[in-house]
């Protein structure tokens, strides 16, 4: 727990310095076990050290009010070592994610994060999410966005 939890704060502390406090970027070994409970994790290695990781759920319980298609799947953890951007191994945790989803039963995929953080919404967007709403975790300092998209090509 403690290695992947390091790879979390590594790759979330960008998001961190700029002043958006994500979960992962500060959350303790025992919070990533609990986050980790919720669903599947999948985790990439190199040389034997993680260096990405994503964590699936579906059908994915959300908070009453929380904007997301009946039955959705979803994801949360999405991290790559900042030293492994650019290398592909984001948009290949992303697929997975979306095909253990869909595998798991689920025709839609719902996820949020910080409204603030363009580069990052636009990088979902390019995927094919689209925005359908908006939320607030009591964890976090900032809006999010909650994005979504169809698994089998359908607006979502």
């Amino acid at each position: 727990m403690e290695e992947l939890t390091a790879l979390l704060h590594r790759a979330y502390a960008d998001h961190a310095a700029a002043g958006r406090v994500f979960f992962a970027s500060y959350q303790s070994p025992e919070d990533t076990r609990h986050r980790l409970g919720k669903g599947e994790c999948w985790v990439a290695t190199w040389d034997g050290v993680p260096v990405g990781t994503v964590t699936v759920s579906a059908p994915h319980s959300t908070p009453s009010g929380y904007p997301a298609p009946e039955g959705a799947g979803s994801f949360w953890q999405l991290a790559v070592d900042p030293a492994r951007r650019g290398s592909g191994l984001g948009r290949r945790l992303l697929a997975l994610a979306e095909a253990r989803i869909a595998a798991l039963g689920s025709d839609h995929v719902v996820i949020d994060t910080s409204a603030q953080a363009a580069g990052l919404v636009g990088w979902y967007r390019r995927r094919g999410y689209a925005p359908i709403g908006a939320w607030r975790w009591d964890v976090t300092n900032y809006d999010s966005v909650v994005l979504a998209k169809d698994l089998a090509g359908r607006a979502a």
